[in-house]
């Protein structure tokens, strides 16, 4: 039997006694407090111990009265016990190596003497955020609390919702007396008796708990401690989300070469996400992926991208404007299924001697000098008849593609 001394029973030691009947009813409904073997060995100890010899009773020379504090219960004891060890063996008291015993378990019992013993209980305990299991041998929450607020700056102690009916409980007393304060959706309660236990606290204020409500107990700035009703909301939340759709490029041996054309417009898929979201107190504190499922898939986009290589057209000179012979204005290839006319009224406004203001380009169709004279022309190319101009502009195009004619050029396939 490991035994540790404690030296801070003074105040317990000189508390009035109270009857067995009057701390038993007081504790009836406290978790942890010791029963069954342990509370009928101290039962018993309220008899005298007696020697019977010969038809008569007498009482041993060794005969004392002490005083006996388990757990705040408080009882007169007459003994024969020598020792402290020796009274707790021969009333079956069990101590385990968390419990505490003043005096040593050493010393000497004499008459008068007086006997601590606190069983530890295991309490939840929140030190700044994270929780973890301790031993105490504390009557009550206040006197826990303040043997272990050196551990953190948010030191409390966390009640256990298991008991039936969801109900919260503490191990250990909430106060031995007075009142306790309760946080709770924002405003501050006071319940007039703590010792009733943090259960029957709550049931008087009013305060109902949901299923995954927190409640924990902590020191507050008046005095009295403080139980603190956090409200906790678990939710699965549905979210949709769109699905980008890729691009294909198709190649397409019926375009030229720098065509693209879609051919299928591509539509955004959307899929489903459900997260079970928890939040304390309206604050997202905790959030798990249930379930992902696309709802619809996305359409892939077809773009038609040309491969068809461009003819090329060698210029060939043409007879000379002078000549006065007309110009044939086709020339072959797919030039001449186009817009032309479309394309000077753009360019020039269908004139065909047209010149720009800078003097750069001229005709139908605004050749430069050098270009025109690519393409076989000659003079200047608003000189030309018109039908060369045309004739001239298709060679031009079937060599070059209408990238001639950044502005105009769309203009061809109207």
């Amino acid at each position: 039997m490991r035994v540790h001394p404690i030296t801070s029973f003074t105040s317990a030691l000189s508390a009035p006694l109270r009857s067995h009947r009057t701390h038993r009813a007081a504790r009836a409904d406290r978790p942890g407090a010791p029963r069954g073997r342990r509370g009928f060995a101290i039962a018993a100890l309220v008899a005298s111990a007696a020697v019977v010899a010969g038809g008569t009773v007498a009482f041993g020379a060794a005969n004392k009265t002490i005083t006996l504090d388990v757990d705040g219960k408080v009882t007169r004891v007459t003994t024969y016990a020598g020792s402290v060890e020796g009274f707790l063996e021969k009333n079956d008291i069990e101590v385990g190596e968390r419990d505490t015993v003043a005096p040593e378990t050493s010393s000497a019992l004499t008459d008068g003497s007086e006997i601590v013993v606190r069983y530890a209980k295991r309490v939840d305990v929140q030190v700044d955020g994270v929780q973890t299991e301790v031993w105490t041998t504390a009557l009550s929450a206040d006197e826990a609390l303040t043997t272990l607020a050196s551990r953190g700056a948010d030191v409390r102690l966390v009640a256990s919702r298991s008991a039936a009916g969801g109900r919260a409980a503490l191990p250990i007393e909430l106060t031995l007396d007075g009142p306790v304060d309760v946080a709770v959706d924002g405003q501050i309660l006071t319940a007039r008796d703590g010792s009733l236990g943090l259960a029957a606290v709550l049931d008087e204020l009013g305060v109902v708990l949901t299923e995954y409500d927190r409640v924990s107990v902590q020191d507050s700035t008046t005095g009295a401690v403080t139980i603190v009703v956090s409200r906790v909301v678990v939710a699965d939340v549905a979210e949709s989300q769109p699905i980008a759709f890729e691009s294909v490029d198709q190649p397409d041996p019926a375009r030229y070469v720098g065509q693209k054309k879609v051919t299928t417009v591509g539509v955004e898929g959307q899929r489903t996400i459900v997260n079970r979201i928890t939040t304390v107190d309206g604050v997202e504190t905790a959030r798990e992926l249930i379930s992902d499922a696309v709802v619809a898939a996305p359409v892939g986009q077809i773009v038609s991208v040309g491969t068809k290589v461009r003819p090329v057209v060698v210029a060939t000179p043409a007879p000379a404007a002078s000549s006065g012979a007309a110009a044939d204005p086709n020339v072959g290839g797919s030039a001449d299924s186009l817009n032309w006319a479309a394309l000077a009224a753009c360019e020039s406004g269908g004139r065909p001697t047209a010149v720009s203001a800078s003097g750069a380009y001229h005709g139908l169709y605004q050749f430069s000098v050098s270009t025109w004279g690519s393409v076989g022309g000659s003079g200047l190319p608003s000189a030309a008849p018109a039908d060369e101009q045309t004739m001239r502009a298709k060679m031009l195009y079937n060599r070059s593609g209408a990238g001639q004619w950044p502005h105009c050029g769309p203009r061809l396939f109207s």
